[in-house]
This record gives C-alpha cells, sequence and structure tokens, in this order.
C-alpha cells in the first residue's frame, strides 16, 4: 500500500513541474502570432494611407501632388497610308539545271554560289560518243546525197528520151520514184545528223540566264542520266521579285490608285519589320482573289543591287496607297480606350487634364490620324496616363521649351 499512495504523490510532482513551461510556450507562441498579424496588417493599410486613392478621394492626390506628365502637341500634316502586308521573296526566273543527255561529267566549271552570265557554259558531259554519231550521219548523208545526184542525172537523161520515144514510160516514171525516194531518205539523213549534232550541243551545259549558281548537285566524275539528273539551281537575283496578298477590303483602293498613276511604290521590311531592307514598285496584280483567305497576290518588283532580298526569304511588304494632306496627328500613345471609345487627356491652361473622346483614322510609324475631338494646338498627354482623372493637375517637365514647340 506504500507503493500505490507513493506513485500518486509523484505523479502530482510530475505534473506540476510539467505545466508552468508548456504553458510559458504557448503565451509566446500566441505573441509572436499577433506581432505577425500586426504586422500585415500596417503593410496594407499603409500605402492607402500614403497615396490616398481610397475612393472618391482623388483629389487628395491630384490636388496636393501634380502629376508629372510628357505631352505632345496636335498638329496638322501629310499621313501616308501604307498597307502592311507579308511577303515572301520570289526569284522572277529560277531555273534547274538538269542533264538532257547521258554520260560521264568531265567538267564542273562554276564554284558553288557563283554568279554566272547569261551563255557561261558551268558543265561540260562527254561528248564523244555523241561526236561518233555525227560522224556515222555525216557519211551516211554524203552517200545518200551521191545516191540522189546521180538518180537525178538518170532522170533527166529518161526524160529526154521519153520525148524522142527511145525509152519506154514506164521506165521514165520509175526513175521519177527513184529520185522523190532519194530525196525523202536524204532529208532523213539530214535529221538524224541535226539530232546527233544537239546531243553534242546538249553536253555543253550552258547558263540559259544571269544569277547565283547553288549548291552542285553531281561531282566530276559521275555518270549522269539526261532529264532525271539536277546539276545545281540557277536563279536570277537582280531584279528580285516580293510576292504579297492585299486583302479584297482594299482592292478598290489598290487598283484605283494603280490606274491613276500606274505603279505603286514598295517597301520590304524583315521579318520583325524593324529594318527596312530595299526600295521597289508594283506594277502586277493577279487575276483573281483566293476563296480561300479573301486576299489577292501582288508582285513587286526590286533592284536588289545588293542582294539583301534572298529567294523564300519571308518578309514584310509597306504598300504606299495614297496620302492624305492637311490631317491633324498625335502619337499612337497619347490614345486611350474607355468604356465609351478611344479618347486622349488634353491639358488645360491651369495644368489640369480633361478627357476629350476622339475619332481616329488610319495608323502608322506611332503616329495617328485624329478625325475630331481634339483641335491643332491642344496638349495631349503621352506619358503618365495610369494614374489621371479628369481634373487632375499635372506637371509637365517640359514647360519651359513648350513655347517654342508651338510656335514650330
Amino acid at each position: 500500500m506504500d507503493e500505490q499512495t507513493a506513485r500518486p504523490s509523484q505523479d502530482r510532482q510530475l505534473h506540476a513541474t510539467t505545466t508552468p513551461p508548456s504553458r510559458k510556450k504557448r503565451w509566446v507562441a500566441i505573441g509572436l502570432l499577433a506581432v505577425f498579424i500586426a504586422l500585415i496588417a500596417v503593410a496594407f493599410l499603409r500605402p492607402h494611407h500614403k497615396t490616398g486613392m481610397a475612393g472618391p478621394g482623388r483629389h487628395a492626390q491630384t490636388g496636393d501632388q501634380p502629376t508629372p506628365v510628357g505631352v505632345a502637341q496636335v498638329k496638322t500634316g501629310d499621313m501616308p497610308v501604307v498597307l502592311t502586308l507579308l511577303g515572301t521573296v520570289v526569284p522572277i526566273t529560277n531555273v534547274t539545271v538538269e542533264a538532257r543527255v547521258t554520260g560521264y561529267l568531265m567538267q564542273v566549271n562554276f564554284k558553288e554560289g557563283q554568279h554566272v552570265n547569261q551563255g557561261d557554259e558551268l558543265e561540260l558531259i562527254d561528248p564523244r560518243p555523241y561526236q561518233v554519231v555525227v560522224d556515222q550521219w555525216e557519211g551516211t548523208l554524203a552517200q545518200d546525197s551521191a545516191l540522189l545526184a546521180a538518180a537525178r542525172i538518170n532522170n533527166r537523161r529518161y526524160q529526154t528520151l521519153l520525148k524522142q520515144n527511145s525509152t519506154a514510160a514506164m521506165t521514165a516514171v520509175n526513175q521519177e520514184y527513184t529520185v522523190k525516194q532519194y530525196e525523202g531518205t536524204v532529208k532523213y539523213d539530214q535529221a538524224q545528223l541535226d539530232a546527233a549534232r544537239l546531243n553534242v550541243m546538249y553536253c555543253h551545259i550552258i547558263a540559259p540566264v544571269s544569277g547565283r549558281i547553288g549548291i552542285r548537285g553531281v561531282d566530276k566524275g559521275n555518270y549522269v542520266t539526261g532529264g532525271s539528273t539536277t546539276l545545281g539551281t540557277l536563279t536570277q537575283m537582280q531584279p528580285i521579285s516580293v510576292i504579297f496578298t492585299v486583302p479584297q477590303n482594299e482592292l478598290p483602293r489598290v487598283i484605283d490608285r494603280m490606274s491613276a498613276v500606274g505603279m505603286l511604290p514598295v517597301q520590304a521590311w524583315d521579318a520583325a519589320n524593324e529594318n527596312r531592307i530595299a526600295d521597289g514598285t508594283v506594277k502586277a496584280l493577279d487575276s483573281q482573289i483566293d476563296t480561300a483567305t479573301g486576299t489577292v497576290r501582288m508582285r513587286g518588283i526590286f533592284p536588289n543591287e545588293d542582294e539583301h532580298l534572298f529567294p523564300n526569304q519571308f518578309v514584310n511588304a509597306r504598300l504606299m496607297v495614297d496620302t492624305l494632306h492637311n490631317v491633324m496627328l498625335v502619337p499612337s500613345n497619347a490614345l486611350q480606350t474607355g468604356p465609351n471609345g478611344q479618347f486622349v487627356y488634353v491639358v488645360q491652361p491651369d495644368n489640369t487634364v480633361a478627357v476629350h473622346l476622339v475619332k481616329i483614322g488610319i495608323a502608322s510609324n506611332d503616329t495617328t490620324v485624329v478625325v475630331s475631338g481634339v483641335k491643332p494646338g491642344d496638349r495631349v498627354v503621352t506619358d503618365g496616363t495610369n494614374h489621371l482623372r479628369p481634373g487632375a493637375k499635372v506637371t509637365i517637365a517640359a514647360d519651359a521649351p513648350a513655347p517654342a514647340s508651338g510656335g514650330q
């Protein structure tokens, strides 16, 4: 019994010694959590007190602290009507050089990527077998020509004898047909000789146009087959063309302008539409609209003297259709979009801003035509529009030189 009474007393002592430290830890954890929540609350509430953007109290910011902005004046000027269209560089002439006769390739007279002129010999196929055939047919033609000459002499003799009643009529007629037979034979021999000479000529691979010769298809010493062996590709580089597509909506304007001036200027820009590559003109319009895309193809011709346009290259074609004169122009970054449409912030004489709804026209090169809503000389905000509201005060960093720009 002494042991049983001793155990409860020991348990009470153990509970008494462990309880106070656990309560302290719990209170420390609660305190740290409270501090953490307080810091979060301060972090969220502090910006609202500094910016003053809570609800309708916007004038607390705009009235006491004007917003710095950048501005630009509405000006009048000329605006080119330019269509930016996706195009592909296509050679005017692109020739696949193929062997027309069969034989061993004896010579390759060009370097890959070399510029060649029309009429230059590019390659030579062994012409000796074909020259032998030429010699054979020359001999046959000479033989049959001699037989024809003899037959004609005999025919004249028989015709004379026939008139003198010194020979039978059948003999004279047979001799006439003999002459015609030899005439056909000689004509056949001449055709075979011409064909043999043509094969000899085909052994000399001649450049049909001037341009750049590409990678060779067959090395010297290989056996090539006529009609099935590609020896290389010859591409005309100067001039070169760009094929691009025009939406059918713009087609009437393009056709009217081409009818009035004959040709339209076009520029080729790189795929990123950042650098101009070349200038050219457009004269050709396709004969039908592609029903799958609703576009019509056009071909622009470029001199390409520096050869910066390369076949199959993707470019952006900028087609100048027309020019609008004396229109109002604003920077495109001044335009904002709201529930009622596009608008601009116009700086008032008291350095506050007002919202003007605008109707815009075409845009090009970061400049947009404004049809209505502003007038020339108005100052529109181009930078710093994120925190503006109607009636907000602004400060313009370039206020000092503003009168000079207005004079311009």
